[in-house]
């Protein structure tokens, strides 16, 4: 038996389709998925809504990706800003590399990690007395081309969260000790959740997140019922409880793996991509990121949804998660549940 297979008996997920309502989170993950640039999810919601049942439920979906064997960064064969220092060498020396697949990885950075821990290390010693370089990879590198998940984020040290947002925004770490510098590939998906009455993120460092969901505890009872239900015969049988979403689990992988092939080719009008920027404007949205997510967010629907034309519709529903959390000035302010947005695209797209 294989070490998944074990790890799979051993701990099983709760599948994602299985995961009644919470539709906005689920989506912005899924989106992300399809397109990384999209630049990660931040989500906030009571306590015991499933957010991190989603976010952990989602590493099932993750498609295989192409990766060089025994590469501490999942080196990309083919791309080289997605490969380390080192295969990029061998490939100008023309030297062979293996190649093989894997899924696509989710890392979870704990609370306490130390900047060590999450950056790497340089072995100093060792630099010094053999004149290598000795590098000791963190959380970042495991996470290169995969996702990095921060339960608690808003509880996070603000020094590390701009460390993690730097990486994801740049798609690169640097370590430097004792003037030896060391760079590596670090494009990830970053997803962040918490509970807004711990304390909301920073308004500079919340801006670079990509999507903002918001999620709230399910009201209608049956509703209630039938996720208690769920959860209870999960817990009785967590195996025979999966096999009866296999199949919607592999028809949902099999839409995110044929939406990444034809993300290329989705189209956005320029009509739309001036009007997604009008809304921006009247929002007073700080900065370009806002006009960028919503392009690239409206565009990853249409390839979830198998279109290759972005319409009003598509935009309608991603721009509020897209731009949501960029409105707030003050830090005492609370994030607008999206009522703002959706008002002013009707207003720039005479939508009804």
């Amino acid at each position: 038996m294989s070490i998944s297979k074990n790890l799979e008996q051993n701990r099983p997920i709760f599948p994602f389709t299985a995961i009644v309502g919470q539709e906005e989170m689920k989506l912005a993950l899924i989106l992300n998925v399809i397109d990384p640039k999209i630049g990660g999810v931040m989500i906030m919601g009571d306590r015991g809504t499933g957010k991190s049942t989603t976010v952990r439920a989602l590493v099932d979906l993750l498609p295989e990706i192409k990766v060089v064997e025994n590469d501490l960064f999942n080196s990309d064969p083919d791309d080289p800003e997605l490969m380390s220092q080192e295969i990029r060498e061998k490939l100008q020396n023309n030297e062979k590399i293996q190649v093989t697949t894997k899924k696509i990885s989710m890392v979870d950075l704990p609370l306490g990690a130390t900047e060590d821990r999450v950056c790497g290390t340089i072995d100093i010693e060792k630099a010094l007395t053999e004149g290598i370089k000795a590098f000791e990879p963190g959380l970042l590198a495991k996470a290169n081309r995969g996702i990095l998940y921060v339960d608690e984020v808003n509880l996070l040290d603000d020094h590390l969260v701009d460390v993690l947002l730097d990486s994801a925004a740049s798609g690169w770490n640097t370590v430097e000790r004792e003037g030896i510098s060391i760079s590596h590939p670090a494009r990830f998906i970053l997803v962040g959740s918490g509970n807004p009455e711990e304390g909301e993120l920073r308004p500079q460092l919340l801006d670079r997140f990509g999507m903002h969901a918001q999620i709230g505890t399910v009201k209608e009872a049956n509703l209630r019922v039938k996720i208690v239900e769920q959860r209870a015969s999960f817990d009785e049988s967590p195996l025979s409880f999966r096999k009866n979403y296999d199949e919607s689990q592999n028809e949902l992988r099999e839409r995110i793996i044929t939406a990444r092939h034809i993300l290329k080719n989705v189209n956005l009008e320029y009509d739309y991509r001036i009007k997604i920027s009008q809304i921006c404007s009247e929002l007073n949205v700080d900065g370009l990121r806002g006009d960028i997510v919503t392009n690239r967010a409206s565009k990853a629907l249409a390839a979830f949804e198998g279109r290759t034309e972005v319409t009003p519709q598509d935009i309608f529903r991603v721009i509020p998660l897209c731009l949501r959390h960029r409105l707030r000035k003050d830090p005492l302010e609370s994030i607008d549940s999206g009522d703002k947005v959706r008002e002013t695209f009707k207003k720039v797209f005479a939508y009804q």
